[in-house]
């Protein structure tokens, strides 16, 4: 495919992703004192009792005008199958002075990690008491972009380095997590200027980018002991294949199999797009863990 109709298609997946309407949840709950420490519940449409919990963590480049509502399709599009659903929200980038950063700064140090380990610790109680139809023994953790990295290092918690604030004393209790096109090699997606610059705009700075990687790259953090899946469309122009092809053969270095799904002529934002064939193949590599 010319470069020309790579970028043709991949406005168009955006615009189609980005085209369904916002789908308002059945509860929500906060989990901290921040206006965005906050996740929304889909309960399962067919009503059933016992269903699997999926967490979703959003992507967009850890920015702040990227929120959890652009995915409140894709949460909706698994509670129709099923599926119970926690779709969380999380402190963002937004310009912050203190990063030293041009333009609008990718996510907040420690902030972005704080609020997203916080929720994962609250969800069991927050789930019992908005979303009882769960069944949260049977979880599995989503997140699509940079809401997949942050899938990758929620299930990673229990190998951060000693001393990390944000290191859990055993395993989370996962029933997996699936990765759809994740910026899961911070070095592979730092030369390749991945959502331009968002990646040391997260750490807080480039000078920061050694120091603070130990500590929430996917690619740094196995093994997890954890079964984990990876969605990746080889046309992705926003994470390119190679960025994920880098996690995974960092698994398996560390003697961990992550599953693959490499889809043929698929882009970015189709994987979380209740309209692609891409999303239902995403839904079933959810399902293969959670059932």
């Amino acid at each position: 495919m010319s470069d020309s109709a790579a970028r043709d298609r991949d406005a168009a997946e955006t615009e189609s992703a980005f085209g369904h309407p916002e789908v308002a949840p059945d509860r929500s709950a906060a989990y901290g004192d921040h206006p965005d420490q906050v996740i929304d519940f889909f309960a399962p449409r067919d009503g059933r009792d016992g269903a699997p919990l999926v967490v979703v963590l959003h992507g967009g480049a850890w920015r702040s005008p990227y929120d959890r509502r652009h995915v409140s399709p894709f949460a909706d599009f698994l509670a129709r199958r099923g599926f119970a659903v926690a779709s969380v929200e999380y402190r963002r980038g937004g310009g912050l002075p203190r990063q030293g950063a041009e333009g609008p700064a990718a996510g907040r140090w420690p902030e972005t990690f704080d609020d997203v380990a916080a929720a994962m610790d609250a969800l069991p109680g927050l789930t019992a008491r908005e979303l009882p139809q769960a069944d949260a023994r049977r979880t599995v953790v989503t997140g699509h972009s940079a809401g997949g990295q942050l899938a990758l290092w929620a299930a990673a918690r229990h190998v951060l380095p000693q001393g990390s604030p944000w290191r859990l004393p055993a395993p989370p209790p996962l029933r997996g997590v699936v990765a759809l096109a994740p910026i899961g090699d911070f070095e592979s997606a730092a030369e390749q200027d991945v959502c331009s610059g968002a990646l040391h705009q997260l750490l807080g700075g480039e000078e920061y980018f050694e120091e603070r990687r130990v500590h929430v790259d996917p690619a740094l953090l196995l093994p997890t002991g954890i079964a984990t899946a990876v969605v990746q469309g080889s046309w992705d122009l926003t994470v390119p294949q190679s960025v994920t092809e880098a996690f995974v053969e960092a698994a398996a270095k560390a003697g961990e199999l992550v599953g693959l799904t490499v889809l043929d002529e698929v882009g970015h934002f189709a994987l979380i797009d209740p309209s692609a064939d891409a999303c239902a193949v995403a839904a079933e590599e959810i399902a293969q863990l959670a059932w």
